[in-house]
């Protein structure tokens, strides 16, 4: 497991070599000796975690480090008067740091089985390692006894889907221009992960409650547990178990297990569908052929004509139809079935920033005059709103 040279200290650790460390162990055949963990004992348990930490960081992790009391004491033994969400991995607390008055969100993870342990580990290589202003700051950790603590810090407004898909009862709905905003960001974050991060990383969990929002509604991406190491090389996919959320996973990662940036772009498309309609990907309580989200839209991306059906109601058209028309445009994109026809994240960070400049240039001209999609009955018109040829990636 250990791959850096024994003569090499750890002030002059390569960056070449801290890639080849993350690498290697999150080769499926490492995170397979995970499965032990669950019978070893607290203490064998817990050394282990924090050996795996300093081994696999060698110095480069910035996060504190908490004791349990610490964050006990935090979150006022973890009340529940204090609970913020709930999710497939554990629980997420406010809290305050009691030495720093610092108010943090405290996510303890499920201490049953290797999956909660493999998740902690990655996630705090992953952020520790990962610096952008679209994605969470992981704040400190805890692995006393069997507990895995991860401490981030608080984001006042909650996740995407609070404000967007489970709206409270007096809670105002998003407006067209914060919508975009949020989407502008998240995509941002997902390119710096492409695009930036070296070597790169696929996202895999991209969903609406997993974009957090600071007091200013900037959007943070959270949750890195899934996230993979994408190919390097000559390698054009890294094949592995099929993870995430039903109905933001693309086609042929859900089909094949190969995983490839096209994949977080189509999860993107999903998302920035959920934002423009209002709509869950995934609703039961809706008419059949409403209930999957993209399954509905199709067909409508392919008729101008029925754009305005597809904004949120609760915009009670708020929007400039020029914009929402080139934002279902850029959906599309995403959402191509087929890998190779979605665009970089890069091109989706350049149409949405486009998209932003038009409607400050827009902003008091009369929004039902179309520019962009001439009013017409032609076939021409009517078609995909789609395939710039730049946006090939």
């Amino acid at each position: 497991m250990n791959c850096f040279p024994c003569c090499m200290s750890e002030q002059k650790l390569s960056r070449k070599s801290l890639k080849k460390s993350i690498k290697e162990y999150q080769d499926t055949r490492t995170l397979a000796s995970f499965a032990n963990i669950s019978f070893r004992s607290n203490s064998s348990r817990r050394r282990y975690i924090t050996e795996e930490i300093k081994k696999i960081g060698k110095g480069n992790i910035s996060a504190d480090v908490f004791t349990f009391r610490e964050l006990s004491v935090a979150t006022k033994n973890f009340n529940p008067d204090n609970l913020l969400g709930e999710g497939g991995f554990g629980r997420v607390y406010k809290g305050q740091i009691e030495k720093t008055n610092k108010v943090v969100a405290v996510k303890q993870l499920d201490r049953n089985g290797f999956q909660g342990n493999r998740e902690f580990l990655v996630e705090v290589l992953m952020l520790s390692l990962l610096h952008h202003t679209n994605l969470v700051n992981l704040v400190g950790y805890c692995a006393d006894g069997d507990q895995r603590i991860l401490v981030y810090d608080y984001m006042p407004n909650g996740s995407l889907e609070d404000h967007l898909l489970d709206l409270a009862p007096g809670r105002k709905p998003l407006d067209w221009k914060t919508r975009m905003k949020i989407a502008s960001g998240a995509a941002k974050g997902l390119e710096y992960l492409h695009e930036t991060a070296n070597p790169p990383v696929i996202y895999r969990d991209f969903k609406a409650s997993n974009i957090l929002l600071d007091e200013t509604f900037n959007p943070k991406l959270s949750d890195f547990g899934l996230a993979k190491l994408g190919p390097t090389g000559d390698k054009t996919y890294v094949s592995t178990r099929v993870m995430g959320t039903y109905g933001y996973c693309a086609p042929e990662y859900a089909l094949t297990g190969q995983l490839t940036s096209k994949s977080d772009v189509y999860s993107f498309g999903v998302v920035f569908l959920e934002i423009i309609t209002g709509r869950r990907v995934i609703d039961n309580s809706r008419p059949t052929e409403e209930q999957n989200l993209v399954v509905w839209a199709t067909p409508l991306f392919k008729d101008r004509r029925k754009f305005k059906l597809m904004a949120d109601p609760l915009l009670e058209r708020n929007y400039p139809i020029k914009g929402l028309y080139q934002a279902l445009a850029v959906a599309a994109m995403c959402l191509q079935e087929e890998a190779t026809t979605r665009p970089i994240m890069s091109d989706v960070v350049t149409a949405l920033e486009y998209l932003a400049v038009k409607e400050e240039e827009d902003e008091g001209v009369d929004d039902h005059v179309n520019v962009a999609y001439p009013d017409s009955d032609t076939e021409e018109n009517h078609a995909e709103p789609n395939r710039p040829d730049d946006w090939q990636g």
